[in-house]
């Protein structure tokens, strides 16, 4: 079977790894083309676009960009043309996808999506469009089961790829090889900065974040580097501060031993709970885009941890609140306040079991377009 697989940031492309390697559990002649990034090829798939030339942010930056994007969707739909394929897969990312995938039905080709789009938050109509273009959806976060329902469109929870992805690297780590192995004391604490893979976010909220640093001279800061960041661009941040260093590519290794984190918003906010690492989520886009989003945007939190739990378990800095100064408040008490990180580890807790029930995400996702085709 011939497969197209879209994803358009670096969350898409981890997740799209994963469901290519199911994939090929279950057709092993698969011939899949794919729009991701370097752990998509990796797994075996044909790379035709990187999504560092797709991830763009924001209302403002979005419109300056149109004519690439829209060169972009028509490049796309000519090469699924021609690639023919048996199914097209969508990984979030709805500006593009959706577009693409009312083009893929009306062209006949099946239509799939791994990862909803987050229509609960805003674009509710959305739904209509999906309910017309999708063939088979299937949703990673429990909540979202009941939303689809209330619209009457049938949806099938797989579980969060997140859980089989993090179990799978904690099975063989060692804390205190990492450590040395990175050349770190042991005595000191640990902060990691993930300041998010587009360098539009990194330039606005890594920064503050690296401000912060001069607080706790006595904490090791590290700057999470993401795939497709040269480092140049981050030592252009970091140079001038004395306890920050950059592990690059290498999250999983970085959260296994931090003790605190300051992360962007999106994926990555759960999966620094997901390691049980307290957190503050940082977000700050330009001053247009989010005055936009704030009118449209319906739900009360923008992590995925707190949407999740319904709660607030991890403390957000948005916009005018994200200062130096409120992140050293916040994070004096992340590292040194006991019965703060109690109550983390048990909430934490508690959001594993939620979204561990559905079971291994990618293979029952693989399963279900399998019985698609």
């Amino acid at each position: 079977m011939k497969y197209y697989i879209i994803a358009g940031e670096a969350s898409g492309d981890l997740h799209g790894s994963h469901l290519i390697q199911a994939i090929k559990t279950n057709d092993e002649g698969s011939d899949i083309r794919v729009w991701g990034g370097d752990k998509m090829e990796a797994a075996g798939a044909k790379l035709i676009k990187h999504y560092r030339d797709l991830a763009f942010m924001g209302f403002a930056e979005v419109i300056s960009n149109l004519p690439t994007i829209m060169a972009n969707m028509k490049f796309c739909k000519s090469d699924i043309t021609t690639f023919n394929p048996d199914v097209v897969i969508f990984i979030d990312y709805p500006g593009f996808n959706l577009p693409i995938a009312k083009f893929a039905k009306a062209k006949g080709y099946k239509t799939a999506y791994y990862i909803s789009p987050q229509i609960w938050a805003w674009k509710e109509k959305r739904i209509h469009t999906i309910k017309r273009d999708v063939d088979k959806m299937m949703v990673i976060l429990p909540f979202e089961k009941i939303f689809y329902e209330k619209w009457n469109f049938a949806v099938d929870y797989v579980g969060h790829p997140l859980i089989e992805i993090i179990d799978q690297y904690q099975l063989g780590i060692n804390k205190e090889e990492i450590k040395n192995t990175l050349g770190i004391n042991k005595a000191k604490k640990v902060v990691a900065l993930l300041p998010g893979s587009r360098k539009q976010e990194i330039t606005k909220k890594l920064p503050i974040m690296l401000e912060a640093s001069k607080d706790f001279p006595e904490v090791q800061f590290i700057v999470g580097q993401a795939p497709g960041i040269t480092d140049e661009f981050i030592q252009s941040f970091t140079s001038k501060y004395q306890n920050v260093t950059v592990l690059k590519n290498k999250t999983y290794d970085l959260l296994s031993i931090a003790d605190a984190a300051l992360v962007t918003s999106g994926t990555a906010t759960l999966e620094t709970a997901l390691f049980r690492v307290p957190e503050i989520v940082c977000y700050k886009g330009s001053p247009i885009s989010y005055a936009i989003a704030k009118k449209l945007i319906k739900v009360k939190y923008i992590s995925l941890v707190n949407l999740i739990m319904d709660k607030q378990i991890v403390k957000e800095l948005i916009q005018e609140e994200l200062t130096t100064k409120n992140i050293k408040l916040e994070l004096t008490d992340l590292l040194f306040n006991e019965e703060r990180k109690t109550t983390f580890q048990q909430d934490t807790n508690d959001l594993y079991k939620l979204l561990s029930a559905g079971g291994k995400a990618s293979q029952k996702a693989a399963d279900l377009i399998n019985q698609m085709l």
